[in-house]
Order: structure tokens, then C-alpha cells, then sequence
């Protein structure tokens, strides 16, 4: 490919150099890897185009995404997310406007909600949706079974069951927020904040309408500090692949955390996986969730603007996204409206979830931009070694924050 940049924000899809389209995924763990491969595999025996799959350490993808978006010769289509995330890179141009292929009979079937999220704030759409999944408090049932104790539905039952954990000699809760992953904590502070503040708030606060050290805040951080005690105190020294482990070995007791989990966990344990919905703190907030969406979005600056939006298309698929379902650990949901999931019983429980909420929020960085969530990281990580010096902390988010949101 040559060095020059054919821009094609607008969306004519006339570029082509030759090759294959390259596929750039974040999704490394074992069976996502593969099933990806077995995606790109199917598209290259259809013959309306060819593509290469390169996939990246999740965490080395996550902190090179900027760079590969504002190369000259970058990745043509990437794994990565909707919403203000994708609506971030798109206010910059760095994103191919794929509105036309939004009309064709797989997409236009989506519902209104992904339609939206998947459309930046100038109107074009600039993402493909391929699944999406729920957060939750995850945990071994024949360990529950072994320990005597049951999922609880508020927070002092929470509190309790913590404790009884906690005396039998188990860490009640593991993290996952060291080594590469402290993005994890935020699912923390997420979920806390849309259980005591409600969701609006939380998107408000996390596009800048308020502030991290509002009064509000602080009472998210009293909470958090009640069950600190029952943190695992390797917390933040795992990555959540390692706390995944811990938890599947028993040295945990339970981990908020998302479904891709299972992904890095024995497909023969995944029977014996169940889950609980983070407890309610105050009745009188609207219940929401946390189910994050995840597909695909182009380079404005790829030579293959028409081959990327075949593969887009196909991606949006019944036949891709069950294909998808069936390689990897099957606990995500697709989001093509007739395609099939796994249909096990802890995925029927997770779609019931994200289907009875009031309201579904998509995750920190998601909910703002990859641009933020450094400050989240670095205030959340303090908050864990260091949870009274919380003033402070709260200032110098805030003040961090700023920064981004004044740029």
C-alpha cells in the first residue's frame, strides 16, 4: 500500500489497492481468538472478498488504538466499541461513514437503541454492533453450595454474606485491576454510581456536566468503602485473567465483572459459572444495568472503503454472529435481532438482566471516551491503596478530567 492517505469520511467506498482487508482485534484470549479466525474464514470461503486477521494483546490494542486511527497506512476495520467512545474518534474524522450499508435488510432490522448508539453526534453512522453482553457478580456455584451461603438482593445482605465468607476463611471479593487491567475497577465505581446517583447522572458526570468531587461522588466512595475490608488484598496485582483463576480455584468468592471472562476460564467449568445482579443500594433509583455493546468500526483513512463495507455487512449477520456464539465461551448475546445464542441457562439469567433493566449504560470509557479512562485508573487505583485520602483523590480527578474534557 502506498503512504498516501485516501481520506473517505464521506462515505463514496470508490478506494481500492488490492489485498485482503485487515482485521485488527483486541479480542486475544483463547476461544475468542479462534472463534474470530473462524469468522474470517467463513468470510474468505463466501468469495465476495478477502480478509486478514491480526490480533493484538487486549491491553497493548487498547492503548494503541489512537496511534493505528491516525496512521497513514492503518488497520482497516477494528474491534472496538459504540456510543461516546466511538462518537470521540469520529468528531475527529478518524472514522469511515458507513450510513449506506444501515439501510440494507440485516442492519435496518437492528433495534432503535443500537441504531442510535451506533451513530456519531453528526448524524453519520460509523459502527456495526456484533454482540453485546451484561456485568454481574460472578461466582462458582458449587463453592456457594460448598460455603452455605446464597445470592444476596440487597446491599446488607451483601455485607453479610461478605462477612460469612470472609470467616470461612475466603476472600469474599476478587478484582482483576493489576497488571495491564486496572480498567476493571471502574466497573466499581459504574455500577455504585447508577445504584446511588442513577444512570443519568452517571453519563452526565462522566461528559462533564458534573463534577468528580461533587457531594454526590463522595457518597459513592462511603459505600465502596464499606465492603473494602472484603477486597482481595492481591486485587490490584492481578490482571482478571489471574483473578479469574483465583476465583474458579476458590481463593475468591465472587468478582464483578463482565461475561468476556469466560473466554479466559476452562470451557468445562462454565456449567458450574452463575452469577448474581449487583445489589440494590436505594429502591427509589431506577434500576440499569451495565451491558456494554461490541463490533466493529473502520478506518476513514482505509484504501478499502468497498471491501470493508462487505465485510461489515456480513459481519452484522445471523449466519456470522451465531458462528461467532458458537466458537468462543457463548456467553455473549448477539444483536442481530434473529440471531440465535447459546441458550444455556446462565445466559438466558443474563439476557433477562439487560432486558428488565430501566435503563443499560455501556461501561466508563464506553459512557466517555478511551481518553478518560486513564483518570478513572489512576484516581480508582489510589482510592484502593489509599481510601482515606479520598478528598484529595476526588480534587485531582476532577482536575485530571479537565484536562480532557477541555481539549
Amino acid at each position: 500500500m502506498s503512504g498516501c492517505v485516501a481520506s473517505n469520511s464521506g462515505g463514496s467506498g470508490s478506494q481500492s489497492s488490492g489485498g485482503p482487508v485487515t482485521l485488527q482485534s483486541n479480542l486475544s484470549s483463547p476461544q475468542a481468538k479462534s472463534a474470530m479466525q473462524n469468522l474470517v474464514d467463513a468470510y474468505n470461503k463466501r468469495g465476495s472478498g478477502k480478509a486478514a486477521l491480526n490480533t493484538v494483546a487486549s491491553e497493548t490494542f487498547r492503548t494503541q488504538l489512537p496511534t493505528y486511527l491516525t496512521s497513514a497506512n492503518p488497520p482497516d476495520l477494528l474491534t472496538w466499541y459504540p456510543g461516546s467512545v466511538a462518537d470521540s474518534y469520529a468528531k475527529k474524522d478518524l472514522l469511515l461513514d458507513v450510513s449506506d450499508i444501515w439501510t440494507k435488510p440485516d442492519l435496518s432490522g437492528y433495534s432503535d437503541a443500537l441504531k442510535k448508539l451506533c451513530t456519531s453526534s453528526t448524524g453519520k453512522k460509523v459502527f456495526v454492533p456484533a454482540s453485546y453482553y451484561w456485568w454481574g457478580m460472578f461466582y462458582k456455584k458449587s463453592n456457594f453450595i460448598k460455603w452455605g451461603v446464597q445470592e444476596p438482593k440487597t446491599w446488607d445482605e451483601f455485607i453479610a454474606l461478605c462477612k460469612k465468607l470472609k470467616s470461612k476463611g475466603v476472600a469474599p471479593i476478587g478484582l482483576g485491576a493489576g497488571s495491564g487491567t486496572a480498567w476493571v475497577a471502574s466497573a466499581w465505581f459504574d455500577y455504585l454510581n447508577i445504584r446511588i446517583n442513577g444512570a443519568q447522572y452517571h453519563r452526565d458526570l462522566l461528559a462533564g456536566r458534573h463534577s468528580f468531587d461533587d457531594p454526590q461522588v463522595h457518597k459513592v466512595f462511603d459505600k465502596w468503602a464499606e465492603v473494602l475490608p472484603y477486597f482481595d488484598p492481591n486485587g490490584t496485582a492481578l490482571a482478571f485473567q489471574d483473578a479469574t483463576t483465583a476465583l474458579l480455584q476458590g481463593r475468591t468468592g465472587m468478582m464483578l465483572i463482565g461475561t468476556f471472562f469466560a473466554d479466559a476460564a476452562p470451557k468445562d467449568q462454565l456449567d458450574d459459572i452463575d452469577f448474581f445482579q449487583f445489589p440494590i443500594i436505594d429502591p427509589t433509583v431506577q434500576v440499569a444495568e451495565e451491558g456494554p455493546t461490541d463490533g466493529y468500526f473502520a478506518s476513514a483513512h482505509t484504501h478499502h472503503a468497498a471491501e470493508v463495507k462487505d465485510l461489515m455487512s456480513w459481519l452484522a449477520t445471523t449466519e456470522a454472529q451465531e458462528l461467532y456464539i458458537k466458537g468462543s465461551s457463548g456467553t455473549s448475546l448477539p444483536t442481530n435481532p434473529k440471531a440465535k445464542d447459546s441458550g444455556t441457562p446462565l445466559v438466558k439469567k443474563g439476557r433477562a438482566l439487560i432486558e428488565s433493566a430501566a435503563d443499560v449504560t455501556q461501561f466508563f470509557n464506553r459512557d466517555s471516551s478511551d481518553a478518560l479512562q486513564p483518570t478513572a485508573d489512576n484516581a480508582l487505583t489510589r482510592f484502593l491503596a489509599q481510601p482515606k485520602d479520598i478528598n484529595s483523590i476526588l480534587t485531582n480527578w476532577q482536575r485530571d478530567a479537565q484536562k480532557i474534557w477541555g481539549q
